[in-house]
């Protein structure tokens, strides 16, 4: 047994050693915030408000209880700002709690295939991917696991010490997410099945809730507000809750459901004696799903989920784990996120674990390990690429105001370096820098800017959890009900604008020209260098027809591509074989008074004692 715990330890943090550098992602930004404001008020570290969606909201309406802010104030308390590498370092002791109590679990429901099962569990995507975040999701999973643990332990031995260690892990739980309540009727059945007498433990099921109505009652005595009600009120006006959002999500719920585990070992598990109405089911499912998404991943993720869900309607407790929790986050999700179904991870990997062969779930595990790591991996790229853009942008502000136009993790980056959000009414001035992300972008900005940096951000890994023209709804199902995507899709586009208020008087630039320099935005040099990007402001000329840009490259200058861009629009691009002199021209119409021309060259390269990036020499741009 202590050779088994050992494996797994080692394996647990195998998986998070790769990814402790892994930067500030998706929802992270919020919880920080909550960290924060911990620091100053460490009873109420969601007394704080933030910006979300172009306006503020109070953090009192999070979805989710203040157990995470509280660990990660812990950790700002002790590092002092936020360290990527060491919270996440912190973070592997939330893994390897839940890694512990799904081998416990496993040796109470499979005790012959318990390593087995548990490895299947450490593979997992959702557990893999979501566990390199500071979200909610794999403390609330650890201190889950753990209450079942302790309750079923309890339970054996009528040990009410362990029934109360059993009660705290689920108030944990319910202060570290809502969906802990759902403790309460899977405790519940199992008590039932096996101590239905037992009276202590009918009151010991009910720690989440309690522990969830203290906290409220907490709030409200100590603020005059219910958490609960702010929390509805925003619910129902950004209209998550409405009919077409729960279908939404159920669709992608059932599709995450069938890649918890390997879809071959779901059909391995459960395809043999499914029975007919079982089958039947799987067709309508595979079918309707067609009518969404035809691609074959979709499909057969439906197919796998169905197969999983008609066939654990049996007797056993651990399947109906699998059905009272999957039909809660039916009522209870909307967004339709592959991480919300964690708490399904165990039942799951123990149920296949009993009905296929240690060989099979060895090749499952396999297969399964390398598409969470290559997923893990994809989500690594993105947000680090998400963080370098951040630091170049910063470094170029001059100390010029710089607004994020932007959710998620590059709102973190660019705040903790002194940017502000932007509002939807923030009136900005000319110079101000407004740094946006297509991918999660709240407010439309109106007012005339030029492109001071931009970034395509598409990981190398070929998969996809979230993407700007994909189907994936792994994140989300308001992008697609896909449980992931394989494609080299673009994740996301950021940009970095600058304000501009002046008046454009010349219709070509040539960066030697004294007159010009006020309509070079940014990375064109007077002597005509430029950097790999580049932006220049033009007066549009009656009639014009043509936008063109003339450079040369030099013999030791490594660029071989120049791409033409119009207010932030690729409209042109040629490769090279050699170097030489060039002219780039593409048709251009447009009604507009002036246009953003950006110029962009694959590669750049620096010539010392000159420590800038040197791409092309420019010697003119200009509309004919």
């Amino acid at each position: 047994m202590v050779k088994e715990a050992l494996i797994v330890v080692v394996v647990t943090i195998l998986l998070r050693v790769p990814f402790l550098n892994t930067a500030v992602q998706g929802d992270d930004v919020y919880y920080l915030y909550g960290a924060q404001h911990a620091q100053v008020d460490p009873l109420h570290p969601l007394h704080t408000q933030y910006a979300f969606l172009g306006q503020m909201v109070d953090m009192r309406g999070h979805p989710h209880g203040p157990l995470n802010a509280w660990v990660l104030g812990g950790l700002v308390a002790v590092f002092g700002e936020v360290r990527e590498v060491p919270f996440h370092a912190a973070y592997i002791v939330f893994s390897l709690l839940a890694a512990l109590a799904m081998l416990s679990l496993a040796r109470r429901f499979c005790p012959e295939r318990a390593l087995l099962a548990t490895l299947l569990f450490l593979a997992v995507p959702a557990f893999v991917v979501n566990g390199n975040s500071f979200e909610t999701d794999l403390p609330f999973l650890a201190f889950w696991l753990i209450s079942f643990v302790y309750f079923m332990k309890a339970i054996d031995t009528r040990s009410v010490s362990l029934l109360l260690l059993s009660a705290g892990a689920a108030a944990l739980a319910a202060l570290d997410a809502n969906q802990a309540v759902v403790l309460t009727p899977i405790l519940g059945l199992y008590l039932w099945l096996h101590a239905r007498t037992w009276k202590p433990a009918w009151f010991a099921i009910f720690a989440a809730p309690a522990t969830i109505a203290a906290w409220q009652a907490w709030e409200w005595s100590s603020s005059g507000v219910l958490p609960v009600a702010v929390l509805l009120g925003y619910l129902r006006s950004l209209g998550v809750q409405s009919s077409g959002s729960k279908f939404a999500s159920g669709i992608a719920l059932t599709a995450h459901t069938g890649w918890i585990v390997c879809p071959a070992l779901v059909f391995l598990a459960f395809g043999k004696n499914a029975g007919l109405w079982r089958w039947a089911a799987v067709a309508v499912a595979a079918s309707a799903a067609l009518m969404y998404d035809t691609n074959p991943l979709f499909w057969i993720s439906i197919a796998s989920g169905t197969l999983l869900l008609t066939s654990v309607v049996r007797k056993e407790f651990e399947s109906a784990w699998v059905l009272i929790f999957f039909t809660a986050s039916l009522v209870i999700f909307f967004a339709g996120s592959a991480r919300y179904l964690l708490p399904l991870a165990a039942p799951v990997c123990i149920l296949v674990a009993q009905a296929v062969s240690p060989v099979k779930l060895l090749a499952g595990f396999a297969a399964q390990l390398a598409l969470s790591l290559a997923l893990a991996s994809a989500n690594y790229q993105h947000w680090s690429a998400t963080r370098a853009f951040a630091d170049s942008v910063m470094q170029q502000a001059d100390g010029r105001r710089v607004w994020v136009n932007a959710e998620l993790g590059i709102r973190h980056y660019l705040e903790d370096r002194g940017a502000l959000p932007l509002l939807r009414d923030q009136i900005l001035r000319a110079g101000d820098i407004v740094v946006t992300s297509e991918l999660a972008q709240p407010v439309t900005v109106t007012t005339p800017m030029a492109r001071l940096l931009e970034t395509v951000i598409s990981p190398s890994v070929p998969l996809r959890l979230i993407s700007l023209q994909g189907r994936s709804g792994y994140s989300t199902a308001s992008r697609g009900l896909r449980p992931f995507d394989i494609s080299h899709e673009v994740v996301d586009h950021l940009t970095a604008s600058v304000v501009v208020e002046r008046k454009t008087e010349l219709s070509y630039v040539d960066p030697k020209d004294p007159n010009a320099a006020a309509q070079m935005i940014s990375g064109l040099f007077p002597d005509g260098w430029m950097s790999g990007q580049a932006s220049v402001l033009l007066k549009v000329p009656a009639n014009a027809k043509s936008l063109r840009v003339v450079y040369f490259i030099p013999p030791d200058a490594p660029a071989r591509k120049m791409t033409l861009l119009a207010d932030g629009k690729v409209v042109g691009e040629d490769m090279y074989t050699k170097p030489g002199a060039y002219s780039l021209e593409v048709p251009f119409k447009t009604g507009a008074a002036q246009v953003s021309v950006g110029l962009r060259v694959d590669r750049t390269h620096t010539v010392p004692p000159d420590g800038r990036a040197l791409g092309v020499i420019v010697t003119g741009v200009g509309l004919r």
